[in-house]
């Protein structure tokens, strides 16, 4: 029996033994799974590039025609007829309004009458200037017969040219009567009706005729946009820079481009007291009557970047008001760097400082990314970028 116990406590411990061993390895088999770094996510990455870019400078503009003509009657009278409607196009020439005519008519009339009359009294003074001529050569009257004749005749001469002036007063007055357009362009609203008493002393006009073969745009900028502007365009004097400003375009209120592109002509002299802008003033051709006087925009001017920078919005993330992206460095990790933004193109912020050509940044999935982490680049080609920015 002893030696029984001897030989069956050993092998009691060898099995123990070899329990425990399996379960300790089993342990470290876990320990080791749990604790292993799970691998660098793989996200796209772009390099950036430095390449000429055109930017635009918005700013809300109003049209006016190129001339906004108000009409008004130069004789007063009740209003007969009005020829044309609200908004109809009218041509140089064309009646607008006719006033009632009949007191003009009856004012020539006596005009003419009393040029008549006129006429006929400066032929006596001729006559008796003719009678009295040869009596005075002859001593037969004194000279002072023949300056009196002179004179009579002198004054009738007078009255003949003032019934003249006052005949053609009385046919201009009547001409006046019919009221009609000085240029091609878009009649306004009309306030009065048939039947009304208009004056030529009348504060509100007939209507407003709108010349819009050609049409302005005015717009203003601050002093801080027009210092820019005098920097950046070329030319020594602010003529020169306006005639060397490329050409502008007019957004219209759908959001769509103004097929036609126009030229900034004009700049006034002085800024604004209360509002601390300047005035500036643009003019499209408008051959097809598509803008009409009273229509708002807004005005685009070109600015050409030779070097830009892009950087695409989505690749950005903002922290207390500044906006940064996560540049990859030579070790895979990534970096937070704050840009300094000029301005947007489309979706891309277009920038000064902060990146350089060359640098590579993350493009998307940057909401998963913290300073320092390692991740795996995905390099998107640049001509997918370049798309984009199209």
């Amino acid at each position: 029996m002893k030696a029984i116990q001897k030989l069956t406590i050993p092998l009691v411990s060898a099995a123990a033994l070899s329990a425990a061993f399996f379960l300790q390895s089993c342990s470290s088999s876990s320990a080791e799974s749990a604790g292993a770094a799970p691998p660098p996510p793989e996200l796209p990455v772009i390099a950036l590039n430095a390449e000429p870019v055109t930017i635009f400078s918005e700013y809300n503009a109003s049209v006016t025609g190129k001339r906004d003509i108000e009409i008004r009657p130069k004789v007063d009278g009740y209003l007969e007829e009005i020829f044309v409607d609200e908004g109809a196009f009218a041509r140089k020439g064309q009646p607008l309004f006719r006033i009632d005519s009949r007191n003009y008519r009856t004012q020539l009339s006596t005009a003419l009458a009393q040029l008549e009359s006129a006429k006929a009294a400066l032929e006596n003074a001729s006559i008796d200037v003719a009678k009295v001529a040869p009596l005075v050569q002859n001593n037969v009257v004194s000279e002072v017969k023949l300056r009196s004749a002179k004179a009579a005749y002198n004054v009738a001469k007078g009255s003949v040219a003032q019934a003249q002036a006052q005949v053609q007063e009385a046919r201009n007055n009547l001409n006046y009567t019919t009221i009609t357009a000085p240029a091609d362009g878009y009649i306004g609203s009309i306030p009065f009706k048939t039947g009304s008493l208009i004056s030529s002393a009348s504060v509100q006009p007939l209507t407003v005729l709108s010349e819009t073969r050609e049409v302005h745009a005015h717009f203003t900028m601050s002093e801080v946009d027009f210092i820019d502007f005098k920097n950046q365009a070329t030319g020594v004097t602010l003529a020169e820079k306006l005639k060397r400003l490329p050409e502008i375009e007019l957004v219209l209120p759908d959001n769509t481009i103004y097929p036609t592109k126009g030229r900034v002509e004009l700049v006034e002299g002085q800024f604004g007291k209360t509002t601390g802008t300047i005035n500036f003033r643009a003019s499209f051709p408008n051959p097809d009557g598509l803008l009409r006087s009273g229509s708002t925009g807004k005005i685009r001017i070109p600015k050409i970047i030779n070097n830009a920078i892009l950087v695409p919005q989505e690749a950005t993330f903002e922290l207390q008001d500044k906006v940064f992206v996560y540049a990859v460095g030579d070790s895979s990790k990534v970096a937070g760097k704050a840009l300094t933004i000029m301005g947007t193109k489309g979706d891309f912020y277009l920038v000064s400082k902060g990146v350089s050509p060359g640098d590579k940044i993350v493009f998307s999935g940057i909401d998963r990314l913290t300073e320092g982490t390692v991740i795996k680049s995905k390099v998107i080609p640049a001509s997918k970028l370049s798309a984009q920015i199209e």
